[in-house]
């Protein structure tokens, strides 16, 4: 698609729209829009814009539909795939003045937020209310909800409680056209028509820009239990994370994690933890509900589980220091990771029965190719992230042999029933790898449904496919 640049009358039309305050046309200052968190990628748009209403959104998508300017809407910039990274130039709509929590409605358990919202920030206030909002990724205390949902992020607490699909009831969405829309109903059911608002969810800014969102909320636990239990490998940890479930036991959240992971965490962020010889791999298991008798049997019948898994110890945490604490290894595990080398990270998923025979794959894969890997992730889910780190690979193999080791990692994964994200987005860097998974059929589709709502590809172009 042969887009434009932004001329000088343009420009004037932007500043028009927002005001001058709001658009930034210095490298310098768009310097921290040029990337985000996946690798070292970096991409400066032309101009970047900060509107506050969804008028202004509207207006801002007339004007680059009618002058064929590329547009790539951007949250906090915490993605890892490249999703809002303007590698078409343009302009970069910056959502970070949508920071209001609406309305929190507690008799319908429901909440209306504008997608610049912190998301650690909405879970505290309707936590404050008794109510829980179970979305929380790692990068909760910085990403906003309305990148969540344009990534389908998870977390942790959606083993339990779902994913981030069965949380957004609907949504204000501007079109590239610039006309503004509702996806559907305020209702928890809904059988009218196609459903566009789990359309909108997982389609990383590519059919619209998404400027309220309406949320479900439910009553939130009052008790919970936390426990770190330690194997001897991998596979064995792997392994006890199906049996768990399969013991008629649904943790709040199932977390694996690799002690190379644990390892950098401490130190990179100099948490006393003390590691055992031998010990190469961790589960971080949560329990919660509102009756603690119940929640100890939960917590003893994984504790039998861990033991038929060659289990070596269990940590319960006793204060709410302690399981302070434990989150944070694992919160700031892909932060630390990051710090110690270059790396790329893959977000594999798979059937979380699948999860052993997966782990020695990658292992085996690394090896073949002369790389390292860190594992960590949603274990619960059968979601693994994989952290490939260059260490001591020359610029060379890096450069142009591990495509071939990352292909082999996503057929396994695809050979175990599973798929290439499970919750940080297809965006720039993995769609290289969807024929991988997808047929002609599936891209025929995408693209006929990427050109109703965008016929002239002006919206994030250049990613999913």
């Amino acid at each position: 698609m042969p887009y434009n640049k932004i001329t000088g009358d343009v420009l004037e039309a932007i500043t028009e729209i927002v005001g001058a305050d709001a658009v930034l046309t210095t490298s310098a200052a768009i310097e921290s829009y040029s990337h985000d968190e996946t690798e070292d990628l970096v991409y400066y748009p032309e101009i970047v814009v900060k509107p506050k209403t969804t008028e202004e959104v509207s207006k801002l998508m007339k004007l680059c539909n009618q002058h064929l300017i590329p547009v790539t809407p951007r949250g906090a910039g915490t993605g890892l795939a490249g999703a809002a990274l303007a590698i078409s130039g343009g302009l970069m709509i910056s959502m970070e003045r949508f920071n209001q929590i609406l309305h929190i409605d507690e008799q319908s358990l429901q909440a209306t937020v504008e997608p610049g919202v912190i998301t650690e920030i909405f879970i505290n206030a309707v936590a404050e209310k008794g109510l829980l909002y179970p979305v929380d990724p790692a990068s909760k205390g910085s990403c906003f909800i309305g990148g969540n949902v344009a990534n389908c992020s998870g977390g942790p607490r959606v083993v339990k409680y779902g994913t981030i699909r069965e949380y957004i009831l609907n949504m204000e969405v501007v079109l590239p056209s610039g006309d503004i829309i509702w996806t559907g109903a305020n209702t928890l059911k809904y059988a009218s028509g196609y459903n566009l608002t789990q359309l909108m969810i997982g389609s990383e800014g590519t059919l619209g820009i998404v400027t309220k969102i309406v949320t479900k909320l439910i009553p939130k636990p009052t008790l919970d239990a936390l426990m770190l239990a330690s194997f001897n490998s991998n596979e064995d940890a792997c392994a006890a994370v199906s049996a768990i479930f399969r013991a008629g036991v649904t943790p709040s959240a199932l977390e694996f994690m690799e002690r190379r992971g644990m390892e950098w965490v401490i130190e990179h962020d100099g948490i006393n933890f003390e590691l055992k010889d031998g010990i190469q791999a961790f589960l971080l298991i949560e329990a919660d509900g509102n009756n603690q008798d119940v929640i100890f049997a939960d917590c003893e019948k994984i504790n039998q589980v861990l033991e038929q898994y060659n289990c070596q110890d269990v940590l319960f945490a006793d204060s709410a220091a302690q399981k302070t604490d434990l989150w944070r290894i694992r919160q700031t595990m892909g932060v630390s990771v990051k710090s110690n080398s270059i790396y790329k990270e893959e977000d594999t998923v798979v059937p979380r029965a699948a999860l052993p025979w997966l782990i020695k794959g990658i292992k085996e894969t690394g090896a073949k190719y002369g790389f390292e890997s860190v594992c960590y992730g949603h274990a619960g889910d059968g979601n693994l992230h994989v952290n490939i780190i260059k260490g001591s690979m020359s610029d060379d193999d890096w450069n142009n042999n591990l495509r071939a080791g990352i292909t082999e990692i996503f057929e396994l994964t695809i050979s175990l029933g599973g798929t290439l994200s499970g919750e940080h987005g297809i965006g720039l860097v993995q769609k290289d790898f969807m024929p991988l998974k997808y047929t002609q059929a599936h891209f025929a589709i995408w693209k006929g449904i990427k050109n109703v709502f965008d016929p002239n590809g002006i919206l994030n172009p250049g990613k999913i496919f």
